[in-house]
């Protein structure tokens, strides 16, 4: 932000009664490597908080900064010298400090005491993040630059497979740290991050009796601006949590989870209780939070430089289909659409998927047919143990213009009723045989003592909210290539061009139906 921008927004949280402001220096722009400035003059989070201490009007604003017990990712000092820094945007008049997320509690203790040390009295406040699932705590640690105790990696990698178990894990681990931290570190208070998954924190508070007359707590509703693969319009839940004999009314509400809402005609699937149930779902609940989650902070977690050495310089469609093929066979590690290796269960596929590429249909998701495999199944199994797994084969790809007509003919006059598509492009236009409302749930489990459970749902506005953020990725792959250039061209050229489709065949006893539809020219 610039001078003047920060200026506004200052006097607006005043206005509006807020007191505390968290004062964070920001993350890079979306693709790039390095973090530059706007405005020179705040280069560094102390800039913001010498400015704000700086104005006679802002004097009774609390000023937090943000501590790193396991280091910061893009630092390449010494612990001493991070603490250093960190005193310094204390003595410039920070009076509290959040810390980055952290799962080594010995580790925090150990540099808490070097910071005290330092001279360092404000209040710290560790931050808690319980562990949601296997794949998203491997991102986030790996993200932030975490420290892992091996203890915790030999109790999660049996269970990896059972959300469930995974969830519970994660909640006791939370109630397991946090006793630690008040008891042995006598930390005033814990951040705890929810990630729109609210669940696993109220059952963290319930275990530490702090629900009830107990829990005095601050909530703060954090809009998402960041137009990433999540594109929820949902607030951001954090809970910043102190415990006190004091009561509040408003926790009682909160002990007991705030009162649902459901859609008429939609039934439980878009009952809000049951948003985190299943994370993993590829899209689950168009309406939950956890829908479609790559990166919980909402970048593509890639640098320019990255981008450029994995994708290469694409000139032409061909060169687009080189690099969907590079990752099809595992010479690339990512995509634009894909920041992660290929899946396991994609291999189940890769010849199919592989066919299509070469046809210039770019896949960008996809899923096999699978027909009852046992839950526990190290390729496509999830849920709880004892159970049974179900999906419908269905694929995404990008196609030219004159390729949609095509597909909605053969959908219509051969189609028979099994197969259901949505295809989107750049000017909003959607078409479909779905009906207004229509659902189509494509990955289902049975399990021992429970409902049937329906992870994954492909319906129309999942696909559009899907369908915007997969064209915003082609022009942000077209900003790494310089003004008209030939990549630049080719990729935007693509964008509008292009249509998204998402085709789903419902015979998932036939684990070819699918493919054979597509590639009966008959």
């Amino acid at each position: 932000m610039e001078k003047g921008s920060i200026d506004v927004a200052l006097k607006e949280a005043k206005d509006r009664g807020i007191r505390s402001l968290l004062c964070l220096r920001g993350d890079p722009t979306r693709g790039e490597e390095t973090w530059l400035p706007t405005d020179a003059r705040f280069q560094h989070g102390i800039d913001l908080v010498s400015y704000i201490r700086s104005q006679p009007e802002y004097t009774d604003f609390d000023i937090g900064v943000a501590a790193y017990p396991d280091g910061h990712p893009e630092s390449d000092v010494n612990e001493q010298d991070e603490i250093e820094y960190l005193k310094a945007k204390v003595d410039a008049g920070a009076s509290y400090i959040v810390t980055q997320l952290f799962y080594d509690v010995d580790g925090f203790i150990r540099w808490e005491k070097k910071v005290r040390d330092k001279g360092i009295t404000v209040p710290i406040i560790p931050g808690i993040m319980p562990i949601q699932t296997y794949a998203s705590f491997l991102r986030l640690t790996k993200l932030c630059g975490t420290r892992v105790p091996p203890s915790l990696m030999e109790d999660l990698v049996p269970i990896r497979h059972d959300d469930q178990k995974v969830k519970d894990y994660g909640v006791k681990l939370a109630i397991k740290m946090i006793q630690r931290l008040t008891t042995e570190a006598k930390v005033p208070g814990v951040h705890i991050c929810t990630l729109n998954l609210e669940k696993s924190v109220q059952r963290v508070i319930e275990g530490l009796g702090w629900s009830g007359s107990s829990l005095k707590y601050t909530n703060k509703l954090i809009a998402d601006v960041s137009g990433t693969a999540t594109p929820t319009s949902h607030p951001e839940l954090e809970l910043v949590i102190t415990p006190h004999n004091a009561t509040d009314s408003a926790t009682t509400q909160l002990a007991v989870g705030p009162a649902t809402e459901t859609e008429a005609g939609k039934g439980e699937l878009n009952n809000a209780a049951t948003w985190d149930d299943f994370p993993n779902g590829r899209f689950g609940d168009f309406k939950s939070p956890a829908y479609g989650v790559s990166n919980p902070w909402g970048t593509s977690n890639i640098t320019r430089n990255q981008a450029l050495s994995q994708w290469g310089y694409p000139k032409t469609v061909d060169d687009i289909s080189k690099v969907f093929l590079r990752y099809l066979h595992s010479k690339s590690i990512s995509t634009p659409f894909s920041p992660e290796p290929l899946s396991p269960e994609s291999l189940l596929i890769i010849r199919h998927l592989e066919r299509l590429i070469n046809k210039g249909w770019w896949t960008v998701g996809s899923q096999p047919a699978i027909d009852g495999v046992n839950s526990s199944d190290e390729v496509v199994g999830w849920g709880p143990k004892g159970g049974y797994v179900y999906q419908k084969c269905f694929v995404e790809f990008f196609v030219e213009n004159e390729d949609i007509d095509k597909i909605e003919k053969k959908v219509r006059e051969r189609g028979q009723g099994w197969v259901d598509y949505f295809a989107g492009n750049l000017e909003g236009e959607c078409r479909t045989n779905v009906s207004e409302g229509g659902r189509n749930a494509v990955t289902w489990g049975v399990f021992p003592g429970q409902e049937v459970a329906q992870s994954t749902i492909i319906e129309k506005e999942s696909f559009l909210a899907w369908k915007e953020e997969a064209f915003s990725t082609w022009a942000e792959w077209a900003s790494y290539y310089p003004p008209d250039s030939a990549e630049r061209k080719i990729l935007e050229d693509v964008r509008q061009r292009r249509w998204l489709v998402s085709i789903i065949h419902h015979d998932y006893k036939d684990p070819d139906a699918l493919w054979t539809f597509l590639f009966n020219e008959d």
